[in-house]
């Protein structure tokens, strides 16, 4: 194996794990915008729990002040009705008093039925708190994992990409801008093994002279499909 392709083949080596870490940092951004939303779903269901509950109180004290403002009037319509003197106006107002009492008696009746649904509803709000603050803890413990691991991969490409630049500056300034092309537009894979006379790159059939010149390394041999630079492992 040429020397230049044995420093391609490490070269290659670094600038492909620099690749990988480069997709696994973007992938970061994803994790925890998804790790968010699902402590944004259970605020939702917070908010919507604790809403329910918020207009069945206010249902409740509007019962409340119905009740309070009929008991008003049957009070005055009893008063009205010890001071007439005038038997018709006294059954009148006696009839008054009894509907308004039946009144009474149905919505003190939605006022019991509201205190149990607002019971439920409590329960409704209480559980979905618990399931937030269970999964808030998950949500810190997911985002704090990922904050770690962002270090541990910029780090790593940190460290990669000082030693890529070594290995970089002992390859050849004739082959070098050569391999550098070939990694943009081969996806990621400049130089490619001889694999029973195809190139290993795109696994087409080489003609018998590109497998001779891969098999004596003497000189630099390509692929005349894909262009990649091919070797033979030792």
């Amino acid at each position: 194996m040429l020397a230049d392709v044995r420093a391609l083949l490490i070269l290659q080596d670094r600038d492909r794990r620099l690749l990988a870490l480069a997709k696994d940092l973007e992938k970061l951004p994803l994790d925890e915008a998804r790790a968010k939303g699902k402590l944004t779903n259970h605020e939702q269901a917070v908010t919507k729990a604790h809403d329910t509950v918020v207009d069945c109180d206010l249902r409740l004290k509007r019962l409340e002040l119905d009740v309070g403002t009929r008991r008003t009037t049957i009070q005055r319509l009893k008063l009205q009705q010890f001071e007439t003197r005038k038997n018709e106006e006294y059954q009148a107002l006696g009839h008054e008093v009894t509907r308004y009492e039946k009144e009474v008696d149905q919505l003190e009746t939605r006022e019991l039925e509201l205190m149990e649904e607002m019971d439920v509803l409590r329960g409704a709000l209480k559980a979905a708190e618990a399931v937030r603050a269970h999964d808030r803890t998950l949500v810190e413990e997911d985002l704090a994992s990922i904050t770690q691991r962002r270090e541990r991969l910029e780090a790593e490409r940190r460290e990669v990409s000082s030693e890529r630049e070594q290995l970089a500056s002992q390859v050849s300034e004739e082959i070098l801008p050569l391999y550098l092309r070939l990694m943009k537009s081969k996806a990621g894979v400049a130089v490619a093994p001889l694999d029973e006379g195809k190139c290993g790159g795109c696994h087409m059939k080489l003609i018998t002279s590109t497998v001779v010149a891969v098999q004596t390394a003497k000189e630099l041999a390509r692929c005349e499909d894909c262009g990649r630079i091919l070797y033979v492992e030792d």
